[in-house]
């Protein structure tokens, strides 16, 4: 062999490996921007306390106001937000917000999924299918006459945010959104825990959904798990707990 094409080939190895390399360590590297999407009977504004706290940490946080005028429109309002982000992103979502990230998740600019107190489902699988299965302790959401949900406020604390201050709750139940019945009855077609990594916390205390049907879904989708004693609404009485465990995702989801 001619020393010349000696050298070039070894030049052409040297330059895949260098490329390889460079790909590896870009996959490994932790994913910095986090997309943040609220469950029933909320609006974005109950992330505050998690986003400041990613924010303080170097993440780019961005929150989603689902319209939750049916499933397909919040899952369209989450998609857009994610690609409105400048590189991959951790996609977070409590309660039904869960429902949308798994069907959102599928994007290819999504690393990683977060549940917190959320539903994880399958194919085929509705909210109303889930609950089904495992009924909550609470009883107090209720349906208007033009199809929307709402929780019961006389019970809102009690069932939806019992480790909040009250005057806080109250605030809540008289500000509530109004979700579709029908995003209640819609099903997943494509669940991204299936081809993403995911993270979950279940919130020991809750009566919105069944803690043990948060601990079957977290198991089913091999979802990495926390519990936090916590009523429904972790995101907002243990930030800290529900920020850190965005971290970890964000700092893991590369590695898998």
């Amino acid at each position: 062999m001619k020393p010349a094409t000696t050298l070039r080939r070894i030049a052409a190895a040297l330059t895949l490996g260098a490329a390889t390399l460079t790909s590896q360590l870009a996959v490994a590297a932790p994913v910095k921007n986090v997309v943040l999407v609220h469950g029933y009977f909320a609006d974005g504004s109950g992330w505050q306390a998690v986003s400041k706290i990613l924010t303080r940490d170097g993440y780019k946080v961005a929150v989603v106001q689902e319209p939750e005028t049916s499933f397909k429109d919040d899952v369209d309002a989450t998609t857009r937000v994610v690609d409105a982000q400048d590189g991959p992103s951790i996609l977070v979502g409590h309660s039904y917000g869960g429902a949308v990230i798994t069907q959102a998740g599928n994007d290819a600019r999504v690393a990683g999924l977060v549940y917190v107190s959320a539903f994880e489902p399958d194919a085929g699988e509705s909210l109303k299918d889930l609950v089904t299965r495992m009924p909550p302790a609470g009883k107090s959401i209720k349906a208007t006459d033009d199809g929307h949900l709402y929780l019961d406020p006389s019970h809102f604390r009690a069932d939806f945010a019992a480790d909040v201050p009250a005057a806080e709750t109250a605030f809540m139940a008289s500000s509530q959104v109004m979700p579709s019945v029908a995003s209640f009855t819609a099903p997943v077609t494509e669940p991204a825990w299936k081809s993403r990594p995911s993270w979950a916390a279940v919130a020991t205390e809750d009566r919105t959904v069944n803690p043990d049907l948060e601990r079957w879904m977290a198991t089913r989708a091999n979802s990495t798990t926390v519990e936090v004693r916590s009523s429904h609404v972790a995101y907002l009485s243990h930030p800290a707990e529900i920020a850190k465990l965005i971290e970890q995702a964000a700092a893991g989801s590369g590695k898998r």
